[in-house]
C-alpha cells in the first residue's frame, strides 16, 4: 500500500486529496438517494401504491447494495479505474432509469419486473462504491479503520440528506422527474471522473485513460440525447396511456394532470373533454352532469347558505351549488392549485364549469383538507366531499372515521354531509366501508347510487349527525335538472340483491382498510 509522508511539506496535498475523496462520497451518496427516491416517486405516480413501491425499491436496493459490496472485493487492486467505470455506468443507468421505466409502463406493460431489475442493478453499483472509496482513501494516507469508516460514512450520510432534500424541493420543481434524473446522472459522472482523473490519475494506465475517455463520451452523448428528446418522449409516452388526444398535461407538486379532448363520434358536433389525475378519470363532459347532480342536489335539501366543498377543484360541483340563489358562500378546499388554475383558464373546462370558481361567493383554499378541518372555526350547512378515490396512501386518510369526525365538528344545526364513495358494483367492500366509517363517526346515513356511463354504477352516501337519516329528496327550490328527478332519486336508494349492504369494518388512520379494499377490488379495471 502506498502512503503519503506526514511532513509539513506534503501534508496540505494529502489533506486536499482526502477532502476530494470525501467530497466524491458526499456527491455520490446524494445521487444514489435521488435514484432511489425517483423510482419510488415514479411508482407512486403510475401505480398509486406509495408504501408498496417504497418497500419494493428500498428492499431490493439495500439487498443489492450488500451484494455490490461483496462484488467489489476483486476490484480493489484497481480501485480507481473500477470506481470510474462504476460511476459512468451508474450515471448512465440512473440517469435513464425514469425514462426507461416510463417506457416500460406505457408501451410494454412490464413495469413491475422492470422496476425490480432497475432497483437491483442500481443498488449493486451503489453498493460497490463505498468499499472502493475506502481503499482509495487509505491509499492517500493510511489511518485507523475506525477513523476511516467514520469519515467515509459521515460524508455518505450527509450527502444522502442533500439528495433527500434536493429531490422534492429542487429537482422535481425545476426539472421534473425525467430531466431531474438526467441532471443527477451527469453530476454523478462528473464527480466520479473528476476524482479519478485528478487525485488518482497516476494509477491509471494509458489504456484505462482511453477507455474512460471513450466511456465518458458515450455517457455524455446518451444523456444529452435523452435531454434533448425528453419533451417529445414524454408527450408520446403519455399519449400512449390515453385513448383520446392529450390537449393539456402537467406534473404539479402533487400529481399528474392530464386533459384529453376528442370528437364524441363521427359527425357529432360535441366533444368529449376528460380530466385525469394520476391516470384516474375525474369526469367526462358527456355525462359529468349525472354525477354532479346526484352528488350535490340531495344534500341541498334544507339550509344551504354556507357550503363547504372538499376537493372538486374542477369547479363542476360548485357550478351545481351556485344554481341556488340563496347560497351566500361556498368554501372550496382543494390541495392542488394547479387543478384550480386549469379550471379557471382552460376555455372548454371553464365553459363546462360556468366560471364557477371566479364567482364572488366562492372562496378557494389550496391546502390539505384534513389539516384545515382540524383548525377550522367555521360552521357549514352542507359539506360536499368530492375527493379522489382512496386507492393511494395520501387519499385513504380522507375516508376514515377520524376525517368524518372532523367534518362533523364543522357542521351547523341541521347540516348534511354527502360523500362520493366509489362504485358499489365494482368495489362493494370499499363502498360499504366508507359508509361504515361515516356511521362510526356519529352520522346517520343514506346510501344511494346512480348510473354514470363513464364510471358505471357509482355510489354516494348522504348523512346527517345524530340518529335520524336525512331524507333522500330534492330541495323544493331545486333548479331544473337534466338527469335527476324524484323517481330516479327514489330508485337510487335501492340496491340489487347481488350488491346489497356488506358488513365490513370502518376505516381508520391506523388501519386504513378502505385502501386495501380499493386496491384489490379495482385491480384489473
Amino acid at each position: 500500500m502506498t502512503t503519503v509522508d506526514d511532513t509539513p511539506a506534503v501534508r496540505p496535498r494529502w489533506r486536499l486529496a482526502r477532502a476530494s475523496v470525501l467530497l466524491a462520497v458526499f456527491v455520490c451518496a446524494a445521487c444514489g438517494l435521488v435514484y432511489e427516491l425517483a423510482l419510488v416517486a415514479l411508482g407512486s405516480y403510475l401505480i398509486g401504491d406509495t408504501v408498496g413501491q417504497a418497500s419494493i425499491v428500498l428492499g431490493v436496493m439495500v439487498f443489492a447494495m450488500g451484494i455490490g459490496a461483496l462484488v467489489a472485493k476483486p476490484l480493489q487492486p484497481r480501485a480507481a479505474a473500477a470506481f470510474a467505470v462504476i460511476e459512468l455506468t451508474l450515471a448512465l443507468l440512473g440517469g435513464l432509469s425514469v425514462l426507461g421505466l416510463y417506457a416500460a409502463f406505457a408501451w410494454l406493460d412490464l413495469y413491475g419486473p422492470a422496476l425490480v431489475g432497475t432497483a437491483f442493478v442500481l443498488g449493486l453499483l451503489i453498493g460497490a462504491e463505498i468499499p472502493l472509496l475506502m481503499v482509495m482513501l487509505q491509499r492517500i494516507r493510511e489511518q485507523a479503520a475506525g477513523s476511516a469508516v467514520a469519515d467515509l460514512f459521515a460524508a455518505d450520510y450527509v450527502g444522502a440528506l442533500l439528495g433527500g432534500l434536493a429531490f422534492p424541493f429542487l429537482l422535481i420543481p425545476v426539472f421534473g422527474q425525467l430531466k431531474g434524473a438526467l441532471v443527477v446522472g451527469a453530476v454523478n459522472a462528473v464527480a466520479g471522473l473528476a476524482l479519478v482523473c485528478t487525485v488518482f490519475r497516476a494509477e491509471l494506465s494509458r489504456r484505462a485513460r482511453l477507455v474512460l475517455g471513450a466511456g465518458s463520451v458515450v455517457v455524455a452523448l446518451c444523456l444529452g440525447y435523452a435531454w434533448v428528446t425528453a419533451a417529445d418522449f414524454e408527450v408520446t409516452s403519455r399519449q400512449q396511456l390515453y385513448r383520446d388526444p392529450v390537449v393539456h398535461a402537467e406534473r404539479s407538486r402533487y400529481q399528474e394532470i392530464v386533459l384529453t379532448r376528442s370528437v364524441r363520434e363521427v359527425g357529432h358536433p360535441d366533444t368529449d373533454l376528460r380530466l385525469f389525475l394520476n391516470g384516474d378519470l375525474q369526469f367526462s363532459s358527456i355525462d359529468e352532469y349525472r354525477y354532479h347532480e346526484a352528488l350535490v342536489h340531495p344534500a341541498m335539501r334544507g339550509p344551504h347558505g354556507e357550503v363547504l366543498v372538499l376537493g372538486a377543484g374542477d369547479g363542476l360541483a360548485v357550478r351545481e351549488i351556485l344554481r341556488y340563489p340563496d347560497v351566500r358562500r361556498v368554501t372550496v378546499v382543494d390541495l392542488d392549485p394547479a387543478v384550480v388554475a386549469l379550471a379557471r383558464s382552460e376555455p372548454q373546462l371553464r365553459a363546462l364549469n360556468g366560471g364557477s370558481l371566479d364567482d364572488p361567493r366562492v372562496r378557494v383554499l389550496n391546502t390539505d383538507a384534513f389539516g384545515w378541518l382540524r383548525t377550522a372555526g367555521e360552521r357549514f350547512d352542507v359539506v360536499v366531499a368530492d375527493l379522489p378515490d382512496p386507492d393511494e396512501t395520501a387519499t385513504a386518510k380522507l375516508y376514515t372515521v377520524e376525517f368524518y369526525a372532523l367534518i362533523r365538528s364543522v357542521l351547523a344545526e341541521g347540516a348534511r354531509l354527502v360523500v362520493q364513495s366509489g362504485s358499489p358494483y365494482f368495489a362493494p367492500r370499499s363502498y360499504w366501508s366508507i359508509e361504515a366509517s361515516i356511521r362510526e363517526a356519529g352520522f346517520a346515513t343514506v346510501p344511494y347510487h346512480v348510473d354514470v356511463p363513464s364510471f358505471g354504477d357509482w355510489g354516494f352516501v348522504l348523512a346527517a349527525p345524530g340518529g335520524t337519516p336525512p331524507p333522500l329528496e330534492l330541495p323544493v327550490d331545486a333548479p331544473r335538472l337534466r338527469f335527476l328527478d324524484p323517481a330516479v332519486l327514489r330508485a337510487a336508494a335501492a340496491f340489487p340483491a347481488d350488491r346489497g349492504r356488506l358488513d365490513v369494518p370502518a376505516s381508520t388512520l391506523l388501519r386504513p382498510r378502505v385502501l386495501d379494499y380499493a386496491r384489490s377490488e379495482w385491480r384489473g379495471y
